[in-house]
């Protein structure tokens, strides 16, 4: 399994230092987010956070996604943040403000998610 799967995996299970932990090395592992590609998954869930969290990373550092990541979007809303289920102000601010990148596949988390990516 890839960095990258692992990283997808630990966002789709919500484990936010894991994803901390993976984001930071899978982002000094790839200067170029452009060749990264598909990940070997079949679940749409995972997919349409593998596209939305590249495409992220790479708006970030100003640099163009790859072409793979169109397409996918999530088959149910999906809370990246397991408190926005429990806090009704964080779901809103998931809801309302999440990064476009992942807002536009299903994907809710808050403004600045992984902002330090």
């Amino acid at each position: 399994m890839t960095l990258f799967e692992q990283l997808v995996l630990a966002a789709a299970n919500r484990q936010s230092l894991e994803l901390r932990e993976l984001t930071l090395e899978f982002l000094a592992q790839n200067a170029t987010l452009e060749t990264v590609p598909q990940p070997n998954f079949s679940d749409p869930l995972q997919l349409a956070i593998a596209a939305g969290l590249l495409e992220l990373f790479a708006s970030r550092r100003g640099q163009t996604a790859p072409d793979w990541v169109k397409g996918f979007s999530s088959p149910t809303p999906f809370f990246l943040v397991e408190a926005a289920l429990r806090m009704p102000r964080l779901r809103e601010l998931c809801e309302t403000q999440a990064p476009p990148e992942l807002l536009k596949r299903g994907l809710f988390a808050p403004p600045n998610f992984l902002e330090f990516a």
